[in-house]
């Protein structure tokens, strides 16, 4: 049957991107060999992990909660962001355009479709920089999957498997690709190391024990690889001296198999990689207390509340606030000489803003739980997992005075670089600006605004009040390290995912689509990005791969 089974596409890759393009493919009646170098389990890849944000505009969320949105706003909060400038952005900016078009139209009904379900609020990620024209979202555009990552990635594993059961897919798992094949300048094949099977759990390293070769050919040859996220060292090699010194102590938030290999492989066979260092890495990381893959991170969602310190003591400046601005805040703390920083809140705050990345950190909204997410909302402590990190966590400290917090503070970072009089005076003159209904601290101005958005008062932003006050306490502060997550540059593709060369010209016979390309032709985020962007630039580019291919 092996021998009989000619496939008119070959991916490599069985992540989102790679399983949305083989959906589409085999839609259209032609076959679908999908490899991928890790086992069954990992299908679906790190989307799976993911907390399911999804970027939408004027969805039907956003209008029952009273936001107005629109194609004409988010266009400008996109190129207000991603400040394209180079000659290289051609194409990223065609994507960008081209995904907007889609985020605004097609995407819900899409989605719907394929029997995703969003959460009835909509989130307000990235919040920017305090500039209309300038880096981020002007409106709440996050929408939650039910069933996070794994309830996006579901029904594309469905599909794959019943497109398996037709005899229009082969699933090859443990064939690492090493090499392209190229003939009279097409791609017509894939060639590489079949590896040992293994059993270990989604997400946990597996072996690399060689036992085989393969060589497969196809007219069309899709990569779907993913990023360099777990490759610090090309994360360092990449890294821009706009974002500062390259952190010397990193946490990984995605499994050890993003490793970018798939990248270097393809431009040694012709493609052009450009925007190589575009990147998107939070400064929000803690090490996971009970880790899955090496080095194990986890990124927390926070409300805009915590005061923010910087590893010597400083309040970051405005608008450098939880959920403002990822990179600008990434450049800051990198350019102090540290690579962490602190948060410094309340059990009341901890307890309304904190949620934690991960499909596995989201047990409620996982699976599905309806009377645990009311718990989520309505109870008296943090969701299980935020307070299993507060009691396990190596990152967490509470304490019912601030001078001791301080001291454990630097018993913790080992620097000793706080001062207890300093920091107290800082959270004395914040909860002062709270004796009136106006202030001139910009942080709790933003505060008692934001809370006019429903979805925010509900279950994003807490009452403001004050850090030093008993009555809100325990206090907490939170050592926050930098966590490595997305490639913002890659692959150069044209709109029907078509790899390109460097003179701009079709490599005939191979694609790509995900976050191998920056999501889009080689980075359609440009600098920054708006959230919510990553699993559906995954889509809308597998999207547009599969309906290309599959109309051959």
């Amino acid at each position: 049957m092996e021998k009989e089974f000619k496939p008119d596409a070959i991916i490599i890759g069985s992540g989102l991107a790679g399983l949305v393009a083989a959906m589409e493919i085999t839609n259209a009646g032609k076959k679908v060999m999908l490899v991928d170098q890790e086992t069954e389990q990992n299908i679906g890849g790190q989307a799976f992990w993911s907390f399911g944000g999804l970027f939408l505009i004027n969805s039907p969320q956003q209008r029952r909660m009273g936001i107005k949105d629109s194609y004409e706003l988010a266009l400008q909060d996109w190129m207000g962001t991603a400040g394209f400038d180079r000659k290289e952005d051609y194409w990223p900016r065609k994507w960008a355009e081209a995904y907007l078009k889609f985020a605004a139209g097609e995407k819900y009904e899409y989605i719907s479709k394929m029997g995703i379900k969003l959460m009835f609020m909509v989130g307000w990620a990235e919040r920017g920089d305090g500039n209309a024209s300038g880096h981020g979202n002007s409106v709440p555009r996050f929408h939650v999957s039910w069933g996070t990552g794994t309830g996006v990635i579901k029904p594309f594993v469905q599909k794959a498997y019943e497109a398996k059961e037709k005899g229009l897919l082969q699933m090859k798992f443990r064939h690492r690709v090493t090499g392209l094949i190229r003939e009279n300048d097409t791609i017509v094949g894939i060639q590489g190391d079949i590896l040992e099977d293994d059993d270990k759990d989604r997400g946990v390293v597996t072996n690399r024990n060689v036992i085989d070769q393969f060589e497969y050919k196809a007219d069309q040859i899709v990569i779907a690889t993913g990023g360099i996220g777990a490759n610090h060292d090309l994360v360092r090699k990449n890294w821009p001296q706009r974002l500062g010194s390259p952190p010397k102590n990193i946490v990984c938030g995605v499994p050890a198999y993003v490793d970018g290999k798939m990248i270097g492989i393809a431009e040694s066979s012709g493609a052009h990689i450009i925007n190589r260092d575009r990147m998107w890495h939070y400064t929000e990381g803690l090490q996971n207390w009970d880790p899955i893959w090496p080095n194990h991170g986890i990124r927390i969602l926070p409300g805009p509340s915590s005061i923010w310190l910087d590893a010597l003591g400083n309040r970051l400046p405005a608008p450098l606030y939880p959920g403002f601005d990822t990179l600008g805040t990434l450049k800051y703390i990198q350019d102090t000489g540290y690579d962490y920083s602190w948060f410094i809140l309340t059990q009341k705050i901890i307890k309304k803003e904190f949620a934690l990345s991960g499909s596995e950190q989201n047990p409620d909204i996982t699976n599905k739980d309806y009377i645990l997410f009311l718990k989520r909302i309505f109870g008296k402590k943090a969701p299980g997992p935020v307070e299993a990190f507060k009691e396990h966590g190596k990152d967490f400290i509470v304490s019912d005075h601030l001078e001791e917090l301080v001291q454990k503070m630097n018993q913790l970072s080992g620097d000793h670089l706080l001062d207890y009089n300093e920091v107290k005076a800082l959270i004395e003159a914040r909860d002062r600006e709270l004796d009136n209904k106006f202030s001139k601290d910009t942080q709790i101005n933003y505060l008692r605004s934001t809370r006019s958005y429903l979805g925010d008062k509900l279950g994003r932003v807490a009452k403001p009040h004050k850090i030093l006050d008993p009555e809100n306490g325990p206090l907490i502060a939170v050592r926050l390290n930098i966590l490595t997550r997305k490639t913002l540059g890659g692959i150069e593709t044209n709109l029907n995912g078509q790899v390109l060369q460097e003179d701009g010209n079709i490599l005939k016979g191979l694609y790509a689509a995900g976050e191998v390309t920056g999501f889009g032709g080689g980075g359609m985020h440009g600098y920054r990005a708006l959230e919510g962007t990553f699993l559906g630039g995954c889509i809308f580019s597998g999207m547009k791969v599969g309906k290309h291919i599959g109309s051959l």
